[in-house]
This record gives C-alpha cells, structure tokens and sequence, in this order.
C-alpha cells in the first residue's frame, strides 16, 4: 500500500488515514489522473477502489466509520470541488464510464446521526451511480439512491429517490422528466 499512497500523493493529493485495516486499491496507470484531489479515511475495515482511466481534479473522498467502501470503476471523470462521503457501514459505488462535473455533492449518510428514544433513526444507505451516468453541475445525491444506466442528471437537481435506465432526472426533488434517452460522452 505505501507505493501506491506515495504514487497518489505525488499528484498533489493530500491523504489522511487512520483506524485499522483500510486499504487503498488503485490501478496505477498512465491514463489515470488524481490530482490536487483529499482522501479522509478514519474507522475500521474501510476500502478505497479506484480503477484505470479514472480523472479526478480538486475533490474530497471521504470514508469515516467502518465498514464502508468508495468504489469508482474504470473510465470515470469527476471534476473539481465534488464531495464523496461514504459513512457507518456503506457502500458508494460510481460504474464504469460516469461523468461527474462540477460541484457534485454525493453522500450515504446525512452526516450526523439522530436519535428518537435512544435508537438512531436516519442510518446510512448505499449509493450506487450505474453504468454511463452524466450528472450535471451542483447535483446532490442522497443516501440509499440508485442511478439506472444510461442516465442523466440535470443542474442543481436534488435526487432523493431512485430512478430507471435511460432517464434524465431534473429539479428539487429530482424527478423523471424525459424516459427512453441515451447520451454521448
């Protein structure tokens, strides 16, 4: 692990790392650029995953609690000042060929927990982002939402909800506005 960390912190990273048993996975490539990019991993059993031709500029990665998984696979681009935050025993997941612009916020937790008679009551929920997903500036992904294929998301959308394959998602909250479309890179 300390190779690939030294390799990622070689690009302007800046990586935070504690509790035990976390892991960096990272498919060291030439085509893979992480850049100028923060990693906070604090808790137990939390893993990291990036695959080949990922892009990431200017963003934070955050995996805080244990268990949890950020898992973004090949041929993804998520551009500057996005926010990933997989907390207390979850999984995020970005598919192969996903483009995230600017400014995106995706997280499986609300951030703090809240409790009614001593039990926590808004617990973390996956995020998955499937297969060739375009998601637009300043879009807010909330916990337990999964992305079908082929999808877009439109500016300043807030999804709460999941949705289809082959649908562009627009507005607070986020709601199909078109079915049956398909997008180029």
């Amino acid at each position: 692990m300390s190779n690939k960390l030294s390799f990622i912190q070689k690009l302007r990273n800046k990586i935070k790392q504690s509790g035990k048993n976390n892991s960096i996975e990272i498919t060291n490539n030439k085509t893979l650029k992480l850049v100028n990019n923060t990693i906070y991993m604090s808790g137990n059993n939390n893993k990291l995953v990036i695959q080949e031709n990922v892009i990431i500029r200017n963003s934070i990665i955050e995996i805080v609690g244990d268990n949890c998984s950020v898992i973004i696979k090949a041929n993804c681009m998520i551009g500057d000042n996005c926010y990933l935050s997989c907390k207390d025993n979850s999984t995020l997941t970005i598919d192969e060929n996903c483009g995230l612009s600017r400014n995106v916020k995706i997280m499986t937790s609300d951030g703090h927990p809240i409790f009614q008679n001593g039990k926590c009551i808004n617990e973390a929920q996956d995020v998955t982002i499937n297969h060739k997903v375009w998601i637009a500036d300043n879009v807010t992904i909330l916990k337990g939402v999964n992305i079908g294929s082929n999808s877009v998301i439109g500016i300043g959308s807030i999804v709460t909800k999941s949705a289809p394959e082959n649908v562009i998602l627009a507005g607070n909250p986020a709601k199909v506005v078109k079915e049956n479309i398909t997008w180029s890179p």
